[in-house]
């Protein structure tokens, strides 16, 4: 006796459906018909999220912009800005364009912009019925939801230009949407390829982390151009390289620094664009069921954990899907002592998941170039710019966490440990905070090179209080959802997501808060005595935060008696 495979028993199945047996027209009107009422309901929510969006953009985008404007016609000049951001757009626009392809290719290795609903992917594509009616809106759903962050882009890089450079509004307009559009567009298109072909996705995961190194390049070369150090050769390169380069082209195009080609620039954008869509169009209803069914459900789950502010559970979902929680086979040398165990199995760890690691690195660039912009800002300025270097260096070092917040997921994980859950929290900090000393001591080593002074210092002085800060919130335990919602706050919920966010940032909100003014007074003096006194700061600030994660251990240790953690 013969068995056969069920999804071959599908496909021939398939393959034996006539004319006679599509019910695809029929069964569409039947679902449209069943779900008036409950497509009336998403499109009135749809169409209160857009107002909402379009309102905040008006309030926050368009009111000071025409503010801008009208003091413009009354004398206020702008363009004394207008050379930095000429200098800035070549390197700074081919930047962003890379970034919006990497940012969409990744999505689709684990979402895609074929994403139908589940009750559609398990239920109705299993039916005699095309793909294509089914899957087509989706696919030009996606388009339009990639679209729409370029046109603001569009719109906001029309109000600098002819803030600051003084062209015609409908040029810059017209010559900004050519880029604000076609490169989330094509981009989208590319996500398609990845969602259809596992080739295309491993090479993906392999560039990766060289696309995100050339992006920090680039927006560093941005910066330098702005400082007064263009490269044009190697801006001329970068310009013609892709279509990320080209909407740097149509961008400069009606600016007195336009790059020649822009007219070539323009066509080679639309071209590519519309042919990218038609063919696109075409690969929509061919993505294989059994691949839509998985998008499916990890697009679910995602969506759920972020609607109950689960925010770890939708970043593994979204790892485990696409794989980037690939661990290297590694081995080091078994430990001696037994006080060596905790670091051992950290290091292993860290040096097993590679991309930790990179992130960290990859993050503590921008934290560098705001500490430098710090030193140089006055008031209030530099104030914020100290504080996001510092939330930087936070999310750096906190890449390197990963095996604390493995325990405090199910503190019954700790049953290897022969120590108490509290004190193995605290030997979990060892290995982030040696890398993250050691990291530090890189970029001060940067500084010092460019000509620094003792605030270079400052970077491996902040990380053992970034370190405790990262560790308090692994120990933030059950999630607190009373806090955002209560019947208490009334109907507007009151002050409960702010008490939320409080208590879910807590670790780095407090040591941002506390640290922040006395490392802008010694970034921006930059003699030793500051920057002691920072420094001094720091390390008291590290111990507190140390003990507030050790209390906040003990208290998830004893909320589970049935544990093995004591």
């Amino acid at each position: 006796m013969t068995t056969t495979h069920p999804e071959a028993d599908r496909d021939l199945a398939v393959e034996a459906w006539t004319d006679d047996d599509d019910w695809t027209d029929e069964t569409l009107a039947l679902l449209r018909a069943l779900r008036a009422p409950h497509r009336r309901n998403r499109a009135k929510s749809v169409g209160f999220a857009v107002y909402c969006v379009v309102l905040i953009l008006i309030i926050w985008g368009g009111v000071p912009s025409l503010g801008l404007f009208l003091q413009a016609s009354m004398g206020a000049d702008y363009t004394g800005h207008g050379g930095d951001l000429l200098a800035a757009m070549p390197a700074g626009i081919t930047a962003i364009g890379l970034l919006t392809f990497v940012l969409l290719v990744r999505d689709g290795l684990w979402r895609g912009p074929v994403v139908p609903p589940r009750a559609a992917t398990d239920w109705l594509l299993i039916h005699p019925v095309r793909p294509r009616p089914v899957l087509r809106p989706w696919f030009w759903l996606s388009c339009a939801v990639a679209a729409f962050p370029g046109l603001v882009a569009a719109v906001g890089g029309m109000v600098a230009l002819g803030l600051t450079v003084r062209v015609g509004l409908p040029a810059a307009l017209g010559w900004c949407l050519l880029g604000g559009l076609c490169v989330p567009l094509l981009a989208t298109c590319a996500a398609l390829v990845v969602e259809r072909s596992d080739r295309t996705a491993r090479w993906v995961r392999r560039l990766t982390p060289y696309l995100t190194v050339l992006i920090i390049a680039l927006a560093g070369q941005s910066a330098l151009a702005v400082a007064g150090h263009p490269v044009h050769w190697l801006e001329l390169v970068e310009l013609w390289s892709g279509p990320w380069g080209w909407a740097a082209i149509a961008a400069l195009a009606p600016t007195p620094a336009a790059a020649a080609g822009g007219w070539a620039a323009a066509a080679l954008l639309l071209l590519s664009t519309v042919a990218a869509l038609a063919l696109a169009d075409r690969a929509a209803a061919t993505v294989p069921l059994a691949r839509l069914r998985e998008r499916a459900r990890t697009a679910a789950g995602v969506l759920a954990a972020l609607r109950t502010v689960e925010l770890r559970s939708a970043r593994l979902a979204v790892n485990s899907a696409n794989g980037s929680d690939r661990q290297r086979r590694l081995r080091l040398p078994a430990p001696r002592r037994a006080w060596q165990v905790v670091p051992w199995r950290d290091t292993l760890a860290l040096l097993r998941s590679p991309a930790r690691l990179g992130r960290a690195v990859v993050l503590a660039v921008p934290a560098l170039l705001c500490a430098v912009l710090a030193h140089g800002a006055t008031g209030g300025l530099s104030w914020l710019t100290t504080a996001a270097a510092l939330v930087f260096g936070y999310l750096a070092v906190a890449q390197l966490l990963e095996p604390a917040r493995i325990e405090t997921d199910d503190v019954r994980r700790a049953s290897w440990s022969p120590y108490p859950f509290a004190p193995l929290m605290l030997r979990h900090a060892i290995v982030p905070t040696v890398a993250g000393l050691l990291l530090g001591l890189a970029c001060a080593g940067a500084l010092l090179a460019a000509g620094s002074g003792p605030a270079a210092w400052l970077a491996p002085a902040s990380a053992p209080a970034l370190v405790a800060a990262g560790l308090v919130n692994a120990c933030r335990g059950v999630l607190r959802k009373d806090l955002m919602l209560s019947p208490a706050q009334g109907a507007g919920g009151g002050t409960g997501p702010l008490l939320f966010a409080a208590w879910y940032a807590a670790g780095p909100a407090v040591a941002v808060a506390v640290l922040t003014p006395m490392f802008s007074t010694a970034l921006r003096g930059g003699t030793a005595v500051p920057v002691g006194k920072a420094a001094l700061m720091a390390v008291v600030v590290a111990v507190l935060l140390l003990r507030w994660a050790q209390a906040r251990a003990t208290k998830m240790s004893k909320a589970r008696p049935g544990t093995s953690a004591p």
